[in-house]
């Protein structure tokens, strides 16, 4: 059974940075792909940024680029996403998911691609 935990986050400034971790159990994910969302109550939840295990290929969405990192430590199982430059609109619960790869034109953006969930970790900040 997969079981994905997180950790980090909290209360920050803007302009401070941040790294969440999302460590990883129950399967060999040679052929997953790994992906950070974000959500806001009353809104849905939205795509930050995906990594596969296999090569390290990394998608981002527009809002966060230049900012934010994501990485994997596969000795670990762990991946990672460095918050930097933070802004008040990034207050939001951070949610990482994984799955097996998908292959359409950006599938790792849709939630219903993950069977897999962390169990989310709030990060707040303050202007």
């Amino acid at each position: 059974q997969v079981q994905l935990v997180e950790s980090g986050g909290g209360l920050v400034q803007a302009g401070d940075s941040v790294r969440l971790s999302c460590a990883a159990s129950g399967s060999t994910f040679s052929t997953w792909i790994w992906v950070w969302f974000r959500q806001v109550p009353g809104k849905e939840r939205e795509f930050v940024e995906a990594i596969r295990w296999s090569n390290g290929e990394t998608n981002y969405a527009d809002s966060v680029k230049g900012r934010f990192i994501i990485s994997r430590d596969k000795t670990k199982n762990t991946v990672y996403l460095q918050m930097g430059s933070l802004r008040p609109e990034d207050t939001a619960v951070y949610y990482c998911a994984a799955d097996t790869d998908c292959y359409g034109s950006g599938c790792y953006e849709s939630v219903s691609e993950y069977d897999y969930w962390g169990q989310g970790t709030q990060v707040t900040v303050s202007s």
